[in-house]
């Protein structure tokens, strides 16, 4: 399996465009080849040097925890400046006319594991469109959705309009099961951008790679692409685990198996196990555990939970079980449980689980203890034109 940034070499005429003008470079740690080389040292190896570079959410380096603002800085290596797009304001997401003045192309490469929340597609998107209002064109070197690239395990309802955030800028699925170029591809040919070499965005697509099959089988490494994305494992339940962001629940943050791992001082770990397990949902075991965060919700204190851990990713619903299992939370302790009304992803008037389920009928119907089912319908269901849509943007031009 070649992903972009493998076959980037062997482009001639895409080295040769890079080569004949200046560009800018978005990307981060995890932006490796199949040897584990970064792209910064791919491009060294090609006599190529970026002009400017932009680093996503979490930095240029990969160094920054969750909703962090990072500043901009130099790179030691190049001396080329590093622009942050993850600031402190949503306008700080994009890029700004100064930043690409002077560029003819942005080269892109962000690693993304298959969920709405994940925001390095969104970066992405951003980018492209601010580099072609500039006139500027963008290549963006793809890579395999780790969690799958087929559209049958999609799930988790699109977004209504209002719910639209840095989670989900466009309404799509949770698990969109698409990659990143295919993803905002589409969304670049929603908003009337043309696709191709000579136009606004170019994808370097995946060869090789079987759509059906996880990370786990690749023939190279899963490399984290986020402080708490460390393993394949963890990509598998965070379609369903990043819900728990939006409540007082702990979601293992400060622990070795971030969103595997939740729970809260107050939870009995054991209930709540049985419970889930008597929800009619398969493909994984929750083990009841204690735990104590060494930073983030609860630091320090001992907290009641599970661990979830996927025995049939086949037959996994990450969005079904997490959902599930806040509801059953907030049933066990009413008094205790809350859902997060802190600012969110540069939102500070809609709740964060709203926008994480895009929209606000399931928080209510978990307050109102409606009965799981009518919960998990609401939050799970993926309308039959996303099949269409899986299907149309999976097949978008790519070089």
């Amino acid at each position: 399996m070649l992903v972009g940034l493998d076959r980037l070499p062997s482009l001639a005429s895409l080295v040769s465009r890079l080569r004949s003008a200046p560009f800018g470079l978005l990307a981060h740690a995890p932006s490796v080849d199949r040897n584990l080389l970064h792209i910064s040292d791919v491009l060294e190896r090609l006599d190529l040097r970026a002009a400017r570079i932009f680093g996503p959410e979490h930095g240029y380096g990969g160094e920054a925890q969750d909703m962090v603002g990072v500043a901009g800085a130099v790179d030691p290596r190049s001396g080329a400046p590093i622009v942050s797009l993850y600031g402190d304001r949503f306008d700080d997401l994009s890029p700004r006319a100064s930043d690409l003045a002077g560029l003819e192309t942005l080269l892109i490469d962000l690693c993304d594991v298959g969920s709405r929340y994940y925001t390095f597609v969104w970066t992405a998107w951003l980018a492209v469109r601010a580099a072609a209002a500039a006139g500027i064109h963008c290549v963006l070197l793809d890579r395999p959705n780790p969690i799958g690239g087929t559209s049958a395990p999609c799930e988790g309802r699109p977004q209504l309009q209002r719910y639209l955030s840095f989670v989900g800028l466009e309404p799509i699925p949770v698990r969109h099961g698409l990659t990143a170029g295919e993803l905002v591809a589409h969304v670049a040919r929603l908003h009337g951008l043309g696709l191709g070499p000579d136009e606004a965005l170019e994808v370097v697509g995946v060869e090789g790679w079987d759509r059906g099959i996880l990370a786990s089988h690749w023939d190279r490494a899963f490399v984290m692409p986020s402080p708490n994305m460390p393993t394949l494992d963890t990509a598998l339940v965070y379609p369903g685990g990043c819900l728990l962001e939006g409540t007082n629940l702990s979601e293992g943050r400060g622990t070795t198996r971030p969103f595997e791992i939740f729970g809260a001082p107050w939870l009995d770990g054991r209930a709540l196990a049985r419970a889930l397990h008597g929800a009619g949902l398969e493909g994984f075991v929750a083990r009841p555990i204690t735990f104590a965060p060494t930073f983030h919700k609860h630091a320090g204190q001992t907290c009641g939970g599970v661990q979830v851990h996927v025995t049939h990713p086949d037959r996994f619903r990450p969005v079904a079980v997490y959902t599930a299992a806040i509801a059953l939370a907030c049933r066990q302790a009413p008094d205790q449980f809350r859902f997060r009304t802190e600012r969110y992803e540069f939102v500070d008037d809609i709740p964060a689980i709203d926008l994480l389920f895009g929209n606000g009928e399931v928080r209510r119907a978990m307050l109102e203890q409606r009965p799981l089912l009518e919960i998990l319908l609401l939050a799970c269901g993926v309308p039959a034109s996303w099949t269409e849509d899986h299907a149309a943007a999976v097949s978008l031009p790519r070089t």
